[in-house]
């Protein structure tokens, strides 16, 4: 199979703002043995912003965008690196792409990005994208690496997009709210009633939220990508989202064509 994770701040940071080291070398080694199952993996990772945040030692998210691209500048290369190291610890080789939304939706760049992304599975390399946010501007950004990963997973001909979040997945209602919330396990098509319920954005840290994991899947819905949303704070639950195991997450199933 070849599949797409999304990792996001929340889970890969802690509130801090500072990389939760335990989880990210789980991380790692879960997507280590999966490639070595002989799945082609592609990370699209989250933190940037969030490790420059800690890394420059800043009590909040900035709203400038100056210093949003200084904190992106600073934190991305503490991400590399220790994805870098990590998976080295296992004998794979990363390679970072850092993309604009102009990249996805200029017709040449975008072939030129799929054709960089094959040849480098076809080499066993383990991509690493996420948004260029130290160049992005409204302009020509796409705004959120749930957004980023579905179109990835769809420029690659993915079989299966996992977005790692800080909630186990979609509910009847927000569950931070009420104790009546109940876990979605099956969606079969995402519709304007499943917009209507999703919150608002993220964590502090983050820029996503509910509505833009339901945009992922709905990007994913005509292209037979599957998407699963799932809890990031336990890694090896990867696993079972990849064997299409009962778990407790959110499965969107694809469209596909009798």
């Amino acid at each position: 199979m070849r599949i797409v994770v999304k990792v996001g701040t929340s889970t890969l940071t802690h509130e801090t703002g500072r990389m939760n080291l335990r989880r990210v070398q789980d991380l790692c080694r879960v997507i280590a043995d999966l490639k070595n199952a002989g799945h082609e993996m592609i990370l699209v990772s989250s933190g940037a912003i969030g490790m420059g945040i800690g890394k420059l030692s800043l009590r909040e998210r900035p709203t400038d965008i100056p210093t949003k691209q200084a904190a992106a500048a600073v934190g991305q290369c503490e991400l590399m690196d220790t994805y870098d190291r990590l998976f080295g610890q296992y004998h794979h080789t990363v390679a970072q792409i850092l993309l604009t939304g102009a990249d996805l939706s200029h017709t040449d760049r975008h072939e030129n990005f799929s054709n960089t992304v094959s040849r480098l599975l076809s080499l066993g390399v383990l991509p690493v994208i996420n948004e260029n946010d130290t160049v992005a501007t409204d302009e020509i950004k796409v705004g959120d690496n749930d957004t980023l990963s579905a179109l990835v997973a769809v420029s690659v001909k993915a079989d299966l997009l996992i977005l790692l979040s800080d909630v186990d997945g979609l509910y009847t209602a927000d569950p931070r709210k009420s104790d009546k919330a109940e876990l979605i396990r099956e969606v079969h098509g995402v519709t304007d009633e499943l917009f209507a319920r999703a919150g608002g954005a993220g964590s502090a840290l983050g820029t996503g939220g509910m509505k833009t994991k339901l945009q992922a899947a709905k990007i994913c819905e005509c292209s037979g990508c599957d998407v699963v949303l799932m809890n990031g704070a336990t890694p090896e639950r990867l696993y079972d989202a990849v064997e299409n195991k009962p778990l407790n997450a959110t499965r969107f199933y694809a469209r596909r064509d009798a």
